[in-house]
């Protein structure tokens, strides 16, 4: 009988923890637990970190979309109709500028041009060949963003104070390049100008850069504009 209670009591010893096996579970357990939810936070990160990229590829695919259409549009003065300007008179309606840097913003372009891509809001409103302008803008907030100006009627100035549709934000650069019949690249175009013998260039590349702080985004494409006006040929004397 007494060697029976003694067996009990050695068993029961088997099955019991020390309180340092206790601690030791406890604290590979809070390992573990550590280990999962660093893993989730990860995983939560790279999730916003591809959604945001994706925002931005969107915002971009938007943005250059809508500016091959308006190029795609593009109107000019025909050759045969074209007057080259003079001293104190105004500059043909329809003429390209291209300018590397804007009052708007100096460390940014900006693209002056005519298309018939113009977008009527309302059923009422005409359609027609309308002033396109492409400028970036700051907020205030200190965001740089890519503004859209599109007037049907556009015979004064362009308001610099405007509510024009910002098509892109948090733009880092944005560079045109023109290229004239023979393929030469341009930083800048005007077509009311001697220096490119007041023609319009064949094809408008374009370099887009937008981001957050260190990341940053490049798209790039060019387009070939539909029609395009060359120098008179001269007859032979």
């Amino acid at each position: 009988m007494l060697i029976h209670l003694k067996m009990n009591k050695e068993r029961k010893r088997d099955f019991g923890f020390t309180l340092l096996e206790i601690l030791l579970a406890i604290f590979i357990f809070g390992i573990m637990i550590t280990t999962l939810f660093g893993s989730f936070n990860q995983i939560l990160g790279s999730v916003g970190v591809i959604e945001e990229n994706l925002a931005f590829n969107e915002m971009a695919k938007t943005c250059l979309d809508r500016m091959i259409i308006d190029m795609k549009g593009l109107y000019v003065t025909p050759v045969e109709r074209y007057s080259q300007p003079e001293i104190n008179t105004d500059p043909d309606i329809h003429h390209l500028l291209g300018e590397e840097s804007s009052s708007q913003h100096k460390d940014f372009p900006k693209l002056r041009f005519t298309s018939a891509s113009h977008i009527a809001f309302g059923k009422k409103e005409p359609k027609g060949v309308a002033e396109i302008v492409y400028y970036v803008d700051e907020t205030d907030d200190n965001m740089m963003v890519l503004k859209r100006s599109d007037r049907l009627y556009f015979d004064k100035p362009i308001d610099e104070n405007n509510q024009d549709p910002v098509i892109c934000e948090n733009v880092k650069s944005l560079v045109f390049t023109y290229y004239d019949k023979e393929g030469e690249e341009h930083a800048s175009w005007n077509s009311e100008s001697s220096e490119f013998k007041y023609e319009t260039p064949v094809s408008i590349g374009i370099r887009l850069e937008i981001g957050k702080e260190s990341v940053s985004h490049r798209f790039q494409t060019r387009v070939q504009l539909p029609v395009y006006r060359f120098e008179k040929a001269q007859e032979p004397s």
